[in-house]
C-alpha cells in the first residue's frame, strides 16, 4: 500500500533538500492550494448560486468576463495579497500589474496567473481550470513591484502548475526537478499525491487543434495536420475541447500534440495569435517540459520568450518529443 502524501507534506519534503530554502516559496504555494479549494467549491456549485453567464465586462485580452472569472480573480487576490511572500501579482483579467496594498509587506516573489481558463465554455460544464507562474523578483526586496519583475521568461520561473477542475480536482505542479499531480479528496478537503513524477510519453496517439481554423493557416501547418490523419502517421485520435487546460492536461498525461498555430485571418504577414505568454502558453509550457516533453511556437522554444507587455501572446506546439519533432519538420520545411 502506497503512502498517503498530501501536498503540504511534499511541499515541506520538497523544501528539505534544499538546505537554504527559507521556506517563503512553500508558504506560497500552500496559501495558494487554499484559494484553488474555494474556487473548486465555487465552480462545482456555479449553477445553484448563479455564478454562471457573463458579469458584463471584458478583460485585458478583449475576452468576455465570466461571473465565476470575476470569483477565481478576487478570490485568489484576497488569499495572496497580504501574505508577504509577493512584491506583485499580474492577470490574464487585468490590463496592469496588480500591486499589494500599500499595509502589507512586499515579498520576493511575483505570481502571474489565469484565474479560469477555459471559462468560455463554464456553461456547458466543461473542465476548466487555473493557471499560476511564480518568478523571483528582479527589484530591490522590501519595495513595490514592478513589470520589470514580471516580465521574465519561462526560463526563469522558480515553479509553475494548474488547477483543472473536472470530474475530479487536480492540482499539477512543479518547482523545477519533477511534475507531480494531487487530486483533491473532497471528502477531507486535501490535495493528495496520486501522480507522482509525470512523464509525457515519447509520442502519443492523439493530436489537438481547433481545425475550424485551418483555412487562416500557413500551408505546411496544413499539410502537417492532412498527414497526421492519413494512415502514413496513423491511427491519430482527433480531441479538442477548446479549453487549454484540459487538452494540455490530457496531452501530459497520454502523450501527443497540441497545437495553437498562428492564424492569418485579419494580418496576412505577421499573423494573429490568442494564447497568452505570461497566463497560459508559458507555465503550461515550462510544466510539459518538466515532465520530459517540448513546448515550441515552431520558431524557438516557447520558455525563451521574454515578454514585452502583460498580455503578448505567441503561437505554441506542446507536446510528446517525437509528436513536436514531426510537426517541426513540416513547419521548417523539411516534409
Amino acid at each position: 500500500m502506497s503512502a498517503i502524501v498530501s501536498v503540504q507534506r511534499h511541499l515541506l519534503e520538497t523544501q528539505r533538500h534544499h538546505p537554504t530554502a527559507t521556506g517563503d516559496l512553500t508558504a506560497l504555494l500552500w496559501d495558494l492550494t487554499l484559494a484553488f479549494k474555494l474556487i473548486n467549491a465555487e465552480v462545482n456549485k456555479a449553477g445553484l448560486v448563479n455564478l454562471y453567464g457573463l458579469d458584463g465586462d471584458r478583460n485585458a485580452s478583449g475576452d468576455d468576463v465570466t461571473k465565476l472569472d470575476r470569483f477565481a480573480q478576487d478570490t485568489i487576490f484576497r488569499m495572496m495579497d497580504h501574505g508577504g511572500h509577493l512584491c506583485c501579482m499580474a492577470s490574464e483579467e487585468e490590463r496592469e500589474i496588480i500591486p499589494i496594498p500599500a499595509k502589507y509587506a512586499k515579498g520576493k516573489y511575483v505570481l502571474s496567473y489565469d484565474p479560469l481558463d477555459g471559462s468560455s465554455n463554464i456553461d456547458a460544464n466543461v473542465s476548466v481550470g487555473t493557471i499560476f507562474a511564480i518568478h523571483r523578483r528582479r527589484t530591490p526586496e522590501g519595495t513595490d513591484g514592478t513589470e520589470e519583475d514580471v516580465l521574465q521568461s519561462g526560463r526563469a520561473l522558480v515553479a509553475a502548475g494548474y488547477v483543472i477542475y473536472g470530474s475530479s480536482t487536480m492540482l499539477v505542479l512543479s518547482t523545477g526537478q519533477r511534475v507531480d499531480g494531487f487530486t483533491l479528496d473532497p471528502s477531507v478537503g486535501e490535495f493528495l499525491l496520486s501522480h507522482p513524477d509525470i512523464r509525457i510519453p515519447k509520442r502519443g496517439k492523439i493530436y489537438s487543434v481547433n481545425e475550424g481554423n485551418q483555412s487562416f493557416w500557413r500551408e505546411n501547418t496544413r499539410r502537417y495536420v492532412d498527414w497526421i490523419k492519413s494512415p502514413e502517421a496513423g491511427p491519430y485520435k482527433g480531441r479538442y475541447i477548446g479549453s487549454m487546460i484540459a487538452d494540455v492536461h490530457r496531452t501530459l498525461l497520454y502523450g501527443g500534440i497540441f497545437l495553437y498555430p498562428r492564424t492569418f485571418r485579419h494580418d496576412p504577414v505577421k499573423g494573429e495569435c490568442k494564447l497568452r505568454l505570461l497566463y497560459e502558453a508559458g507555465p503550461m509550457g515550462w510544466i510539459v517540459e518538466r515532465a520530459g516533453g517540448v513546448a515550441t511556437t515552431g520558431d524557438e522554444p516557447v520558455a525563451d520568450l521574454v515578454p514585452t507587455h502583460l498580455h503578448d501572446t505567441c503561437p505554441v506546439a506542446i507536446g510528446s518529443p517525437d509528436d513536436v519533432a514531426d510537426y517541426l519538420a513540416f513547419y521548417r520545411g523539411e516534409r
